[in-house]
């Protein structure tokens, strides 16, 4: 999902109030900055001159079906953070991990809705979502993700671990059922109504053959690791003194390893045996498939989701018909 906007429903105050009152951070100035996916962010000046890297989310579109209480995703995304600062702590000096509250919270609440995380910011070299560009950033990609993987089992205490679930599934599969029952709560709901109609029996297939794919996982199942679960190359920085690090770690389970390969897997085996050869753990190319395929389902069922409650149409909605048209033309081709 794109980020274009502020949400209207938070006001700055708000932010800089709980800035303020969980942080510490006499706040000068926020700026809006539209990057990213997800979530939301501002740059934060205080009145001493630092600089800081405020992330706020809506916990509504990280439910992972239409109904659940708001106070899961709160505590989903606490033990993702959480695990990030814990992963810094044990060494790993790439990780880019929260500031914590005057409490050791790694997030506190804005409102019932929103939640927010404060970060050092970090000067350097930012990239855009795609493909790696240079080996030498893949390389160092990779050794970041085996640094992770390898990082001790303390570490782990609080990520949840991969249970497979297509988040908003039930939205998905209701838009599959056909375009009659489509919610009439924006200017993207029969357009996504319409799109998933014209290509329901492709989607449907593909659903099944994940379920196929995660039953013979489960069947016999591989070794599971710490995992990132999202590496490209939007969530690296280069520092300005050189080094690499790893940012947005809103995504963390423990799962497979090929979790966070595929992201890195170039389809010649390079990267695979790269990480044989760090690790001892031989990956496994079908489940670098399982997980490719599911990153395309989770998109289509976050944004048909979306589609399917109130939307403004505003620019993050635009964003999100764009991503979602192209995926599903894709998937079906």
């Amino acid at each position: 999902m794109g980020v274009r906007n502020a949400p209207e429903e938070l006001p700055e105050s708000d932010l800089a109030a709980v800035l303020a009152r969980e942080w510490g951070i006499d706040v000068a100035e926020l700026i809006y900055r539209p990057v990213g996916f997800g979530s939301h962010h501002w740059e934060v000046l205080d009145a001493g001159g630092t600089r800081w890297f405020a992330t706020v989310d809506d916990l509504a579109t990280r439910r992972l079906r239409r109904e659940e209480p708001l106070a899961a995703p709160y505590q989903r995304l606490r033990g993702c953070l959480a695990t990030a600062r814990e992963v810094r702590d044990y060494g790993r000096g790439f990780v880019v991990a929260p500031v914590p509250t005057r409490d050791g919270e790694p997030l506190a609440p804005v409102s019932a809705r929103y939640a927010a995380a404060l970060h050092p910011h970090v000067e350097g070299r930012s990239f855009d979502w795609g493909e790696f560009t240079v080996p030498t950033h893949r390389e160092a990609t990779l050794a970041m993700i085996v640094a992770v993987h390898t990082a001790p089992d303390a570490a782990r205490r609080h990520a949840r671990v991969e249970d497979f679930a297509i988040p908003h599934r039930d939205e998905l599969t209701a838009a599959l059922a056909g375009p009659a029952g489509a919610p009439d709560c924006g200017p993207y709901a029969g357009p996504a109504a319409e799109l998933l109609a014209a290509h329901g029996a492709p989607m449907r297939r593909l659903l099944r053959r994940y379920d196929d794919m995660v039953a013979r996982w489960r069947a016999a199942p591989g070794p599971t690791v710490l995992t990132h679960g999202e590496p490209h190359p939007g969530n690296t920085m280069l520092g300005a003194t050189g080094e690499w690090l790893l940012i947005d770690w809103d995504t963390v389970l423990v799962a497979p390893p090929e979790r966070d390969l595929w992201h890195l897997d170039e389809g010649d085996g390079a990267v695979l045996a790269a990480y044989a050869r760090a690790t001892g753990v031989t990956p496994n190319p079908s489940t670098v498939e399982l997980y490719r395929l599911g990153w395309d389902l989770k998109d289509v069922a976050m944004d048909v989701g979306r589609f399917r409650r109130p939307h403004p149409g505003d620019a993050n909605d635009d964003a999100s018909w764009r991503i979602l048209t192209s995926v599903v033309t894709h998937l079906s081709e």
